[in-house]
C-alpha cells in the first residue's frame, strides 16, 4: 500500500506566491520523520480497531453466554416445579387405586391431604390464592360472572367464589371467579 501525503494543496500557488511556502507542506509530508510518523499512526489505528473488534466479539460472548445461562436456569425451575407435582399425581394415583367404598372418611381424608400437599408446593414457589369471600370486587383480582341481589351484602361486595384465582407475588396468575351482590 502505497503512502499518500498527508497534506495536497488544493489550489497552485499564486502569480507572485512563493512556490517554496507551498511546497513546504508537501515536502513535509515526503520527509522521513512524516512517514515515520504515519506508519505508526496506521499501527495505531490498526491496534485500536483490532482491540474494538476483539472487546465486540467478546461482549457478544458474554450476552449469549448470559442468555443461555438464563435460560437454563428457567428450565431448572420447571423441572424442579414439575418434579414436586409428580409426587403429588402419585399421591392421586394411589388415593384413586384405592378402594373407597368401605371407608368413605379415610378416603375424603387421603384426598384432603394430597389437596394440601398440592397447595405446599404452590406456596414454595411463591403462588398464593386470592381471598375473594367478603371482600369489595376488584376487576384487577376478580372476573364477575354473576350479579345477584341480595339484601345482607353491600353493593360489590363478593358473595360467592365459583373458581379460586391465584397470584405470584404482585403479578396475577388467574383471576378469581366470582358472584358479586348488588342492590
Amino acid at each position: 500500500m502505497a503512502d499518500k501525503p498527508v497534506y495536497e494543496p488544493a489550489d497552485p500557488p499564486a502569480a507572485g506566491e512563493s512556490s517554496a511556502a507551498a511546497g513546504d507542506a508537501t515536502a513535509v509530508s515526503d520527509t522521513p520523520d512524516a512517514s515515520e510518523a504515519l506508519a505508526t499512526l496506521k499501527r495505531e489505528r490498526d491496534d485500536i480497531y483490532d482491540r474494538l473488534l476483539r472487546k465486540s466479539a467478546e461482549f457478544d460472548n458474554y450476552r449469549r453466554r448470559v442468555d443461555r445461562e438464563r435460560r437454563e436456569q428457567a428450565d431448572e425451575a420447571v423441572v424442579d416445579l414439575l418434579r414436586e407435582l409428580l409426587q403429588v399425581v402419585d399421591d392421586f394415583d394411589l388415593a384413586l387405586a384405592a378402594e373407597s367404598a368401605e371407608n368413605v372418611s379415610a378416603y375424603k381424608k387421603g384426598i384432603e391431604l394430597i389437596h394440601a400437599k398440592l397447595h405446599d408446593v404452590l406456596g414454595k414457589y411463591g403462588v398464593r390464592p386470592i381471598e375473594a369471600l367478603g371482600a369489595d370486587f376488584d376487576p384487577n383480582l376478580h372476573q364477575a360472572v354473576i350479579h345477584e341481589a341480595s339484601a345482607d351484602h353491600r353493593e360489590g361486595q363478593v358473595i360467592g367464589e365459583l373458581r379460586r384465582g391465584y397470584q405470584i407475588g404482585d403479578r396475577l396468575l388467574r383471576p378469581s371467579m366470582v358472584k358479586v351482590a348488588k342492590a
